[in-house]
């Protein structure tokens, strides 16, 4: 008899991501909705306002979480989890010193966001005895440095491009606020003269991104540099690709870091 699948859910900050996994990491559905919040309206990615998995079968073993995205979200995911499901055994997840063969170098593991920590696991198993450096392009910048052994030796985090352009309009009084859906994609030619805009948009849009390559580029060097080997990076999150397009550097794309971490932290809670 096949065992009834486990329900993962990513909820960051701008959107919420789901899956119906099996025990070894197969999805059998994914899906993303927004948030309930006002804001959701100027979001730079338009989603349904709620989940698809109500008309999911069979019912979930359980569902495991990573939310990021506050209080108010886990109250609205245990709702409309138990509106599909009443009752169903749920496990929000924290990281922790160690677990699914990664450690964890932050000086007090728990301080660090369960969607990194999750992201790390998936990429992990993605890429077994590789170094990695996890680059996932959401609200924020996230960059995770994770040796081939499992080791997470630390990261750093930037606003994302859109927080970028939209923070340029917020806090100065004559540029717009700008939406990464609203703005025409700068050009990855070669040639730099090709970068430097002749209208106001354009220009943020192009300064934005440009700072979110010179910030993977220059980690990524660093990084190889540091550890004399070999380093993937491997990109993730809602402007991957606009910025793997603008990358002087090879990368690897992977859009499910978080729900794949997540199926192997169930899978291993659940064993």
């Amino acid at each position: 008899m096949t065992s009834a699948p486990f329900l993962l859910v990513d909820a960051g900050n701008s959107r919420i991501k789901w899956a119906l996994a099996t025990a070894d990491g197969t999805m059998l559905e994914t899906g993303v909705f927004g948030h309930a919040s006002a804001a959701q309206a100027q979001s730079d990615q338009p989603v349904p306002a709620e989940p698809a998995w109500q008309s999911s079968s069979p019912r979930p073993s359980a569902a495991w979480i990573s939310n990021v995205a506050g209080a108010a979200a886990g109250e609205r995911l245990d709702a409309l989890i138990d509106a599909a499901w009443p009752g169903l055994p749920r496990t929000t997840i924290r990281a922790s010193a160690h677990q699914c063969g990664v450690t964890n170098g932050y000086r007090e593991p728990a301080r660090l966001g369960s969607d990194r920590w999750a992201a790390m696991i998936g990429a992990r198993a993605a890429f077994p005895g590789e170094d990695l450096l996890i680059a996932t392009l959401g609200t924020a910048t996230t960059l995770e440095a994770l040796r081939a052994d499992g080791m997470f030796t630390g990261g750093l985090i930037a606003p994302g491009w859109s927080l970028m352009m939209r923070s340029l309009g917020e806090h100065t009084a004559q540029l717009p606020i700008l939406a990464a859906h609203s703005v025409e994609e700068p050009s990855s030619a070669a040639h730099a003269r090709e970068w430097f805009a002749t209208d106001t948009p354009q220009a943020i849009s192009a300064g934005s991104l440009l700072a979110q390559t010179a910030l993977i580029e220059r980690a990524w060097h660093e990084l190889a540099r540091a550890w004399n080997a070999p380093v993937r990076l491997v990109l993730g999150g809602g402007a991957a690709d606009t910025v793997a397009r603008a990358l002087n550097v090879p990368c690897t794309r992977h859009d499910s870091l978080v729900l794949s971490g997540l199926a192997l932290i169930a899978a291993e809670g659940s064993a």
